[in-house]
């Protein structure tokens, strides 16, 4: 566990708020350690010697508006406790900034394990990356076909005109954070808003679904433990998971989007068109549009990558795992410039 001052996090102000908030107040004196992962939003271990728990909180310095509401997180979480879709179990949601500079959630640590590149998945066999892949799907498939209301989320979003909501905000968020000019941003954006599909399966969205956001249990990679990271999350267009999905799904011989870095590049995942089969499959529904799905996953995803290397020339980052972001920019604009014009959009 590291300082305080090492992780940017005020730790005797939190472990005054959760002494008094936790139903059991706290076991012992609280530790933290940052870690891993949580590249967008700075993310934390907790424990007291007892118990463990992960924070979330937004990223330092300069915030844009409507990014990174821990809130939001924090209550789809709350709302999915007990559906079909695994969920950590929210201990803690504080809203004043005062307590540690930023609003934040507290959540129960999972004891699992998450594949984040080439080389974790490289550790399991093909049967178990095949087995993996079906349980990603089901799990997906069951947050798409969850009622928002019957779990309290009727108010979560608007599904009419999601898609031109989406575009107009990354959009407008890469020309408030740029740190160069890049001429195929205002191209891909003409693209995207001239070839917008109609919406036809509204429901809960994820946001930011793929194989690192999902924790599963040491000995059976199949079981899916929990879905993490629902920042995005709202009720809108379920296709843009499924398009996000096939923008991180890395496949052999191909180009890897540069945050998977070939994690499904191994025998026995299947490829990212077979993905889409299983999905439609499984929904019953046919899909014969999704390349507008995945060019814009390339462009939202580029865009987020932006916001955060512009964080790190700033010196508002934390952790040392941010060195290389800016240099992922520039290939998913130009896969998802190369992809639309392959696609005829």
């Amino acid at each position: 566990m590291g300082s305080t001052e090492e992780q940017g996090l005020d730790v005797a102000a939190l472990e005054r708020y959760l002494a008094a908030e936790l139903t059991d107040g706290l076991a012992g004196p609280l530790q933290t350690r940052l870690i891993a992962g949580g590249r967008s939003n700075p993310t934390y271990e907790l424990t007291d010697g007892t118990s463990a728990w992960i924070l979330r909180r937004p990223p330092y310095g300069e915030i844009l508006q409507s990014a990174h509401d821990m809130s939001r997180e924090s209550r789809v979480m709350s709302a999915l406790a007990g559906s079909a879709v695994p969920v950590p179990r929210v201990v803690a949601q504080c809203e004043d900034d005062s307590v540690i500079g930023a609003g934040f959630y507290v959540m129960d640590k999972i004891e699992g394990r998450t594949y984040r590149t080439a080389e974790d998945t490289g550790t399991l066999t093909p049967e178990q990356r095949a087995a993996l892949t079906e349980s990603m799907l089901d799990t997906l498939v069951a947050l798409h076909e969850i009622e928002p209301a019957a779990v309290g989320l009727a108010d979560w979003g608007k599904p009419e005109g999601y898609l031109e909501r989406q575009v107009r905000r990354w959009a407008r968020q890469w020309h408030t954070i740029k740190t160069a000019e890049r001429p195929e941003v205002d191209e891909l954006v003409a693209i995207l808003e001239r070839s917008m599909p109609p919406l036809k399966f509204p429901g809960i969205v994820h946001g930011d679904y793929k194989i690192d956001n999902l924790m599963v249990a040491h000995d059976d990679p199949s079981q899916i433990l929990g879905v993490l990271d629902w920042e995005m999350s709202t009720l809108g267009d379920t296709l843009a998971d499924l398009g996000v999905l096939i923008s991180f799904w890395d496949e052999i011989g191909q180009f890897h989007n540069p945050i998977t870095a070939g994690a499904t590049a191994h025998d026995g995942f299947p490829t990212g068109a077979e993905v889409v089969a299983k999905y439609a499959e499984r929904r019953c529904i046919s899909i014969d549009d999704l390349e507008w799905y995945i060019v814009f996953a390339d462009f939202k995803i580029a865009v987020i990558l932006e916001q955060i290397h512009a964080r790190h020339l700033k010196g508002t980052t934390v952790g040392d795992w941010f060195d290389d972001i800016g240099d992922m920019v520039e290939p998913l604009l130009g896969r998802a410039r190369d992809r639309a014009i392959r696609a005829g959009l």
